[in-house]
């Protein structure tokens, strides 16, 4: 692999609501500003936690007495979509790149990067498919979504892979559809399909494969700037640990 790009790699581990959300905003800009090469970024969720999308409305997507209840953190992202339940049994993965690395319809972007997602779990003997316009699904559930955010020539585009979770505590946190669906009824996990969770190392080893091997560059470990460091304590400070931000009516 010498021979291809070298981007960045960067693996936080536990990291908890406020920072995951100014992680990715702080990435983005730095790659903005010319600061940072694109970006592989890995994390898993300290505490378990419902990351809102930029437009929901807090009270139809939330129980917010269940949350109080059960330990659940909320956290608003930038980006747009559904209100999703997390927890440690799901690996999210974020990709910080030039607009360019991504077809520019929003659809064809979100069949690529989703498309290769599911080519990982289809390495698992997993029958994944592709669903417009931000799910992959075996069997008609859901096993990962990805939501996207686009500024300044650089794309965000971030998503949950569903290895484990904690199913009860999703219905209890999270609303039901409109038809009454239980949010659980829609998702499933590689855990229940596969009989055992895979190992995260091992996933995540996969997924750095294989968006290698789509955007023909090497993601090499690296760490946060100093300035990326700081930009993520501001963020933190000033919208992402406010509830005026994450529960906005």
């Amino acid at each position: 692999m010498s021979d291809l790009r070298s981007w960045r790699l960067i693996d936080s581990g536990l990291v908890r609501p406020a920072e995951s959300a100014a992680l990715d905003e702080a990435l983005l800009g730095s790659l903005a500003s010319g600061a940072s090469p694109p970006t592989l970024h890995f994390y898993l969720r300290a505490v378990p936690t419902v990351s809102m999308g930029y437009f929901q409305k807090v009270d139809e997507s939330v129980d917010l007495e269940a949350c109080r209840r059960l330990g659940v953190s909320i956290v608003r992202r930038r980006s747009g979509g559904s209100s999703i339940y997390t927890d440690r049994g799901q690996l999210i993965f974020a990709l910080v790149l030039p607009d360019t690395a991504l077809p520019k319809d929003r659809e064809g972007s979100f069949r690529l990067v989703c498309g290769e997602v599911a080519r990982v779990l289809s390495s698992y003997g997993l029958d994944a498919r592709y669903r417009a316009v931000n799910d992959v699904e075996v069997g008609g559930r859901k096993l990962s979504c990805s939501a996207q955010l686009r500024g300044r020539g650089c794309v965000l585009h971030h998503g949950t892979l569903i290895v484990d979770t904690d199913l009860e505590r999703m219905d209890a946190v999270l609303r039901a559809g409109p038809s009454g669906t239980r949010p659980s009824e829609r998702v499933t996990t590689m855990a229940s399909l596969l009989g055992h969770a895979p190992e995260m190392h091992e996933v995540k080893a996969r997924l750095a494969t294989a968006f290698s091997g789509l955007f023909g560059a090497s993601f090499v470990p690296r760490p946060m700037t100093a300035d990326e460091d700081s930009a993520v304590r501001k963020l933190v400070e000033g919208r992402y640990s406010k509830d005026a931000w994450n529960l906005r009516r």
